[in-house]
């Protein structure tokens, strides 16, 4: 049985061609949308996923299209456009080019799909999923972003490489920034029970965190002309299957706060549950005092970047 009857990914470039592909393969919604302002992209990876469905064997209806009006009723968008980072360009250097892109797709999932969950991806997040609901006007806990699911992944699999023991073992929550202000949480990071700290020395642990923490960069760095799409697609379809299925499942996403962690009005990466109503709770954990004192100057970059955007029009 399907989770939704129509699924819509704003932009069919790596990332959302990529998220099309695995939404399909998984038969997660009666159909797939893919939406693009270049003509025949959308078209052509739609047609090209589709013929793979004899093989694979799945039966959602993967369409392109180049008109926003194409999302229309769709309950659940992936909002992947926007521009991406070039080698030396940061997150926080994206904002007003992609504030701009994101304003149009905002108003348009409010004439077209007001009863949508909405998953943003573009960066920088944290700020782009404040900016998308500032717009839309949709619920807080419908609008939602893609970070730290990523950036626990991008974690575990260097904890996991250091120690050589299966990626699924780990456990751990990254929050915070999806940026260079991120905070991987040491204190609740374990494999299968045990504590990292008693795996791992003090410097081990700080080599993994700096190396999340320039995930992203590292991989934009040896592509040279593009950025990472094959785990942030793996990670975006968790995230779909969570809202979908009504999973309930504690990941952590970006949310918009409303007390929680002491913080107002702003979005910004926690532990949250997710199921068929989008964030459904934002769940506070202890933090220690370093932590916190990281997680707040994470919290104060988003404002930061917030103030950018404040005189731009809605």
């Amino acid at each position: 049985m399907t989770a939704f009857q129509k699924v819509a990914v704003l932009g069919a470039g790596n990332v959302g061609g990529s998220l099309a592909q695995r939404l399909a393969e998984m038969d997660l919604a009666r159909e797939v949308v893919l939406v693009d302002i270049i003509d025949g992209l959308p078209q052509g990876k739609a047609l090209d996923i589709q013929e793979s469905a004899p093989i694979i064997g799945f039966s959602t209806q993967v369409t392109g299209s180049l008109a926003l009006e194409a999302i229309r009723d769709s309950d659940f968008v992936i909002e992947t456009a926007g521009l991406a980072r070039k080698p030396g360009m940061s997150r926080s250097d994206l904002l007003t080019k992609n504030a701009d892109i994101l304003r149009g797709h905002a108003a348009a999932v409010k004439s077209y799909a007001p009863n949508a969950v909405v998953l943003i991806v573009t960066n920088p997040v944290d700020v782009m999923t404040y900016w998308f609901r500032r717009v839309c006007g949709l619920p807080a806990a419908h609008v939602f972003g893609e970070s730290g699911t990523l950036d626990t992944a991008r974690f575990r699999t260097f904890v996991a490489l250091e120690l050589g023991v299966a990626p699924r073992d780990v456990t751990s929550f990254v929050l915070g920034t999806h940026g260079d202000t991120m905070v991987p949480i040491l204190s609740l990071s374990s494999v299968s029970g045990v504590p990292l700290s008693r795996l791992l020395s003090i410097d081990q642990m700080a080599a993994i965190v700096k190396r999340t923490q320039q995930g992203g960069a590292e991989i934009v760095n040896l592509l040279k002309t593009g950025s990472a799409y094959f785990a942030p697609s793996a990670a975006q379809a968790e995230l779909a299957r969570a809202v979908g299925r009504d999973e309930k499942r504690l990941l952590p996403v970006t949310a918009h706060l409303r007390g929680e962690y002491g913080l107002q009005d702003l979005c910004i990466g926690v532990p949250a549950v997710l199921g068929r109503g989008g964030v459904e709770k934002v769940v506070e954990v202890d933090l220690t005092p370093a932590e916190r004192a990281a997680f707040d100057a994470s919290a104060q970059a988003v404002r930061d970047d917030l103030q950018v955007l404040a005189a731009l029009p809605v």
